[in-house]
């Protein structure tokens, strides 16, 4: 952990989100006071909704210092940093972060890049779940079942078909970016509307779940669950009365949120503790991730079959309730652990 320094974190956070670099330096701290300090490269809008002033001024009293990280600037020439937090997804920067971690191993890096590659493919990012099999006597947990589309829309019927998948079909970018259209979403209720689709991309069969999506926030070993509304089931009268494609905008942000809705409550049950922890335990372990979230659903009628349906890298902590308590101390345990492995001689 640094010593001394005279910049407070709020006029950090601007500057960054103003694209301005501010000096290194950590808060004026008192005599002996350390400070943790967590170096962070995440676009303008990450920024802006990660680093509210909530989450800067209670990390200001417990000694934590965020600081931009210029990415012209060569990152060896920059910190001391005891953690790195980042979301950016140029093959440059992964470059950069990955050398800088086998010159820096002192330095937690939140998360490695080659692990976080995985979930920017959708057709890898649920494989981890499905190889789980994960089944108890709290409930089952299962991927739909998929099929990627390279090119050629024109071939999409015939390899619905041969995949035996039912329709309605939900159909995704197979590349996630962090780009609003990587979340660009449709659901083809029919087979003649199939090659109206645009390639590469991921279809999904529907599964009917009630309207109700469960966003399941990791943070570290930390969980928790918000309620958002989703696509409304389907059934035998829109599939006959709907002839084309019917494209939606991302169902799962914060502005549909179902947490205080009047809603049935087996529809609203959030799946249960045990079998969250167990998902979670099993692919922080699988993925090599601390921070991501994964979106599930409950099948409707069926009270313990979920479905995950996306997995997401440093997801959008700030519609979490209370993720600036979560996630400072968070930041605190990783040093506490490391330091701990240092006395220890492990």
């Amino acid at each position: 952990m640094r010593v001394h320094g005279e910049v407070s974190d709020d006029e950090a956070a601007v500057a960054a989100a103003a694209g301005e670099q501010v000096p290194i330096s950590p808060p004026a701290a008192s005599a002996g006071q350390q400070w943790l300090v967590v170096g962070y490269a995440l676009t303008k809008k990450k920024v802006k909704s990660f680093l509210q002033p909530k989450l800067l001024a209670l990390a200001r009293k417990k000694g934590i210092h965020f600081v931009s990280i210029d990415e012209t600037r060569p990152l060896s020439e920059q910190g001391p940093f005891d953690i790195i937090l980042h979301k950016l997804t140029s093959k440059e920067w992964q470059q950069v972060l990955e050398d800088y971690r086998e010159e820096h191993p002192e330095v937690t890096v939140l998360d490695p890049p080659n692990a976080i590659q995985h979930l920017h493919n959708r057709q890898s990012m649920l494989q981890e779940v499905a190889d789980l099999n994960l089944s108890n006597g709290y409930g089952e947990v299962c991927t739909p079942r998929q099929l990627v589309i390279m090119k050629d829309p024109s071939s999409i019927p015939d390899a619905v078909a041969k995949a035996g998948l039912t329709l309605p079909l939900v159909a995704k970018p197979l590349v996630v970016d962090g780009t609003s259209k990587s979340h660009e979403l449709s659901l083809a209720y029919l087979e003649a509307s199939l090659p109206l689709l645009d390639p590469p991309l991921v279809l999904q069969e529907f599964v009917n779940h009630g309207g109700i999506l469960f966003k399941v926030y990791i943070v570290g070993e930390t969980i928790r669950v918000v309620r958002r509304f989703s696509l409304p089931d389907v059934n035998t009268y829109n599939l006959g009365n709907n002839d084309g494609i019917f494209r939606f905008p991302r169902v799962s942000c914060a502005t549909n949120n179902a947490e205080d809705a009047d809603v049935d409550p087996c529809i609203a049950e959030l799946p249960p503790k045990p079998l969250l922890e167990k998902l979670g335990k099993e692919l922080r372990r699988r993925l090599g991730l601390r921070l991501f979230n994964i979106d599930m659903i409950r099948e409707h009628g069926r009270k313990d079959r979920y479905y995950v349906i996306d997995i997401n890298y440093f997801p959008g902590y700030g519609k979490m309730p209370g993720y600036e308590h979560i996630f400072t101390d968070f930041l605190l345990s990783l040093v506490q652990s490391k330091y701990k492995r240092l006395l220890s001689g492990s």
